[in-house]
């Protein structure tokens, strides 16, 4: 973060002080050689950022696709080279395409959606004092937001705390992050959630599901098209966690009563 000299109005007077701001940097991925996208995100752990990323588009599936990979954040370059250099069909991840899958409903709007969201089969359970706990220990645990106010947080959590928190300013580059620690260190996603500070969009909805979590829990609401999606691909999606309720929108079999 960064600091500002601004001046503050209390109700009776204005102040001048001092106030934390939220960073927004762009970071531009260079792929085999070629520019592939340009990310405006928060300036921390940016590699996980990038393999979470680039996992995310169907470029990669295991780290150990990528050949090489330099992050230049004076520049705000990432550079990176595939085992593969012929795997990647750039057109297609940002090339607009509406379609069905596997004789399906599901509504996909890039093409790349459609190869890489996973239908998710998890029998993961959490009680609704779960449920609530977790959102709280996110919270609680990202002195980022408290200070600026202009970041979202995602987590990565089991039934009983958080496994790793990560906070950027675009809420689908928290999930990468957490996507591309995951793809780094290994982590087995059978028993794990996910925990979010922002509306539950189609494109937050198909991030859970390419991470391969079957709950996703927000502390806002929902839209009609990721209600859709998280339906068709088995998403527990949870929303309006605040104070003593929320609402469960797909698949509640998976929240269980204390």
């Amino acid at each position: 973060m960064t600091s500002r000299s601004i001046v503050r109005y209390n109700g009776q007077d204005f102040l001048e002080e001092d106030d934390d701001i939220a960073v927004e940097y762009p970071l531009t991925i260079i792929l085999d050689g070629k520019e592939f996208a340009t990310l405006v995100c928060t300036p921390a752990d940016m590699e996980e950022l990038v393999v979470g990323f680039l996992a995310s588009e169907g470029i990669i599936r295991v780290y150990e696709d990528i050949k090489t990979m330099n992050i230049d954040e004076a520049k705000g370059f990432a550079y990176v080279d595939l085992v593969n250099v012929h795997s990647v069909q750039k057109d297609q991840h940002s090339k607009r395409f509406i379609g069905s899958c596997c004789g399906k409903g599901r509504q996909f709007y890039f093409y790349n959606d459609m190869k890489t969201a996973k239908t998710i089969v998890s029998k993961l359970t959490v009680t609704t004092e779960q449920c609530k706990d977790l959102m709280r220990k996110m919270q609680e645990g990202s002195s980022y937001f408290q200070q600026t106010g202009g970041v979202h947080n995602a987590a990565l959590c089991t039934k009983d705390g958080v496994v790793v928190s990560r906070t950027d300013i675009g809420r689908h580059n928290a999930l990468d992050k957490l996507y591309g620690y995951c793809i780094l260190h290994r982590i087995p996603l059978r028993d794990k959630l996910i925990v979010f500070s922002g509306r539950i969009s189609s494109e937050v909805l198909l991030k859970a599901a390419k991470i391969g979590v079957g709950i996703v829990l927000s502390k806002s609401a929902p839209t009609n098209l990721a209600l859709d999606l998280a339906n068709e691909l088995g998403i527990t999606a949870v929303g309006f966690i605040r104070g003593q309720g929320f609402n469960v929108y797909t698949h509640p079999s998976r929240i269980i009563k204390n």
